[in-house]
């Protein structure tokens, strides 16, 4: 495996692949994202990880200087996994100069995760672009825990006639059902314990749903105050149409259930994909 840290010794190690897989990432490594490689690895030969904190995309409030930078760590698991090249830029190399050209992501990018983090999805889709841009890539890899960000990709991709396939890996979970993230590591042992009630909710949605109630509002209202009795502050617990996260109408079949909420300093995430006909 090569470890590579500039743009033109990237593009000269790349420059003869006939068939590359990204998988985009921010680091503090997880079998989550050794999956999205795992999944890599099954469309390309090469497979190329970015390890890349990026600021565009943490509100001022947010933890870009505390978030966990393990390089050493994550290189070793991705050597250990099998991965060719990771890329793991300087900030200078990413940003030479002030990101004064910024890309505005479709209004899907103001609801969900975007009402309560305004400026996300653009700093998300700017360094997306600019990775896919350094990368260029056949096919690149992106879980649907973030399923939010994992359409606006695709959107992305298709409305600028990017030539690669953008492939969805399914979301790894604890043996409880947590999902895997970087920041449950903030979470203290009582917190741990507590933080598998935000799947339980969903799955809950999903089971109610999938044996015919269609009252979505309600069902959404339940899990918002199941959370809050035990102690979350929930930003959003919404059932949406699975392609376009549109609000999900009484008729619709593919759906799925997206919710976000603290508990005390940790801010999760988590859905399900739901068949309302099943």
């Amino acid at each position: 495996m090569e470890t590579i840290t500039d743009i033109p010794a990237l593009r000269a190690r790349l420059q003869c692949e006939s068939a590359i897989a990204f998988v985009p990432t921010m680091g503090n490594l997880h079998d989550g994202h050794l999956s999205l490689v795992r999944l890599a690895q099954q469309k390309a030969d090469c497979v190329v990880a970015s390890i890349f904190v990026n600021r565009l995309q943490f509100l001022p409030t947010e933890d870009f200087a505390q978030y966990p930078r393990t390089l050493a760590d994550d290189c070793k698991l991705l050597q250990e996994q099998g991965v060719n090249v990771v890329f793991a830029p300087d900030e200078r190399d990413i940003y030479p100069v002030p990101q004064e050209f910024l890309l505005e992501p479709t209004p899907l990018a103001n609801t969900l995760e975007g009402e309560f983090r305004p400026g996300f999805f653009r700093g998300v889709m700017t360094v997306v672009l600019k990775l896919f841009n350094i990368v260029q890539p056949q096919v690149a890899v992106f879980g649907k825990k973030d399923y939010q960000q994992l359409q606006l990709v695709r959107a992305m991709v298709r409305q600028l006639n990017l030539p690669l396939e953008i492939i969805a890996g399914e979301t790894a979970r604890a043996s409880d059902g947590l999902a895997l993230s970087s920041r449950n590591r903030y979470l203290s042992s009582e917190e741990r314990a507590e933080a598998v009630r935000l799947h339980q909710v969903l799955s809950e949605m999903k089971r109610t749903v999938a044996a015919g109630n269609r009252n979505f509002p309600q069902l959404c209202r339940n899990a918002r105050e199941n959370l809050a009795g035990h102690g979350w502050e929930v930003d959003y617990i919404a059932l949406q149409q699975r392609d376009t996260l549109a609000p999900a109408r009484a008729d619709d079949s593919d759906l799925v259930a997206l919710a976000a909420a603290r508990l005390g300093k940790t801010r999760l995430i988590d859905n399900l994909e739901i068949s309302a006909g099943a």
